[in-house]
């Protein structure tokens, strides 16, 4: 399998620090430890438990898990508690997250947003207090976070983009599956795709699949009755390019995805996709977590860590 590099894109290096903490790894519901003053102000004098929390946008998302497991084998290795809570893509939900989060006085908030906008009041609510922000994968939007640590996604999805228009020809007619409104990797890959694809191809449909499989070959099938003649698709993320792939069946569409998960890579080696764009997520995990062991020393980070990205292809 060939892998082609975006350029212009640095890679995160990991970053390594020593910290004491309670070495344990907590998922949604159980509790930290060594509560702090919950009366302490964003001042100066907050010192929290010591713990990390983690408020992830799903679990039911490959992408998002490995992004999990960096963080949690990064968590046991700076022996440093982290609490994962799991939104399960719903951006309610993840706010009460993050206001729990807030209540067992951690001292670093690492946010995965569902949703870029709608989790802003619950992080300017954890800033307030003291607590330290990273955001992984996707920015908060209007909120001046500790550290940013995300892949380029307007110049991954804009570089397949141009591989699908390689394959297709321009003036082609495409699909575009789109991610969950809202989530800035969903506004970031649009911005990239249509950079390229606007003045190129005919893009025919464009529909949210909510960065979901069974969503992805529901949309899909809607979008082939309506264009038939479709000759390629950009999704979001793998798993909607994974159902786009179910519902074209047999018929000879390029399809390119976003994400490189195991299962998108094994469709571009059996020819099934054309391409897809990979992430380090189990990096950015990690990452994020050291960057936290960091900010509770007291040292200085990076304001924004970017995490390299590569076209895989077949």
């Amino acid at each position: 399998m060939r892998i082609k590099k975006v350029t212009g894109i640095l890679l995160a290096a990991v970053l390594t620090f020593s910290m004491a903490g309670c070495g344990a790894v907590s998922v949604d519901g159980e509790t930290s430890s060594n509560a702090g003053n919950s009366s302490e102000e964003a001042s100066g004098s907050y010192e929290g438990s010591g713990a990390v929390g983690l408020a992830i946008s799903t679990l039911n998302n490959p992408f998002f898990v490995t992004l999990s497991e960096g963080a949690q084998a990064a968590a046991e290795e700076q022996d440093v508690e982290l609490i994962v809570v799991d939104a399960g893509d719903d951006a309610a939900k993840q706010t009460n997250d993050i206001e729990d989060l807030i209540s067992r006085n951690i001292s670093v908030l690492i946010v995965n947003p569902v949703d870029s906008d709608a989790v802003a009041p619950a992080v300017k609510d954890a800033v307030a207090k003291g607590i330290k922000v990273v955001s992984v994968d996707r920015v908060v939007n209007g909120v001046d976070v500790d550290c940013a640590i995300a892949s380029d996604n307007v110049a991954g999805a804009k570089a397949a983009t141009e591989y699908l228009i390689s394959l297709v020809g321009e003036g082609a007619k495409v699909a575009e599956l789109q991610g969950v409104s809202g989530a800035s990797a969903t506004i970031d890959r649009g911005e990239g795709f249509h950079q390229a694809a606007d003045e190129n191809l005919d893009v025919v449909a464009s529909q949210t699949a909510n960065f979901n499989r069974s969503e992805g070959m529901t949309v899909m099938e809607n979008m082939l009755q309506a264009n038939a003649d479709i000759q390629g698709v950009f999704a979001h993320n793998d798993e909607m390019a994974l159902g786009a792939v179910e519902a074209i069946g047999g018929k000879d569409i390029k399809v390119v995805g976003f994400d490189a998960t195991d299962d998108a890579v094994a469709a571009v080696a059996d020819g099934k996709m054309a391409a897809t764009v990979a992430q380090k997520p189990d990096l950015m995990g990690a990452t994020a977590v050291e960057t936290a062991v960091k900010l509770i020393a007291g040292e200085t980070v990076d304001k924004e860590i970017p995490v390299e990205v590569e076209l895989v292809t077949e």
